[in-house]
C-alpha cells in the first residue's frame, strides 16, 4: 500500500452535502481518501481546491 498527497478541483456546488458528495467521488478516482481539506475558494471561478492523502493498493508481483 502506498500513500499519495494529490490536490484536485471541485465545481462549488448549492449545499454542502453535495459537495462533500462532489469532493469524496473525486477523491475516489485516485484512491481510497485518508484525509482531506478544502484549501482554497474561488469564488469567481466557482472552485474550489481540495487537497487530499490517499491510498493505493501496492500490486501484487507476478511470479513465474
Amino acid at each position: 500500500m502506498t500513500t499519495h498527497f494529490i490536490t484536485a478541483e471541485i465545481d462549488l456546488q448549492e449545499t454542502p452535502a453535495q459537495l462533500h458528495k462532489e469532493i469524496e467521488a473525486e477523491l475516489e478516482k485516485q484512491g481510497e481518501p485518508l484525509r482531506w481539506a478544502i484549501t482554497n475558494v474561488d469564488v469567481e471561478r466557482q472552485k474550489a481546491t481540495v487537497e487530499a492523502v490517499v491510498t493505493l493498493a501496492a500490486e501484487t508481483p507476478v511470479t513465474l
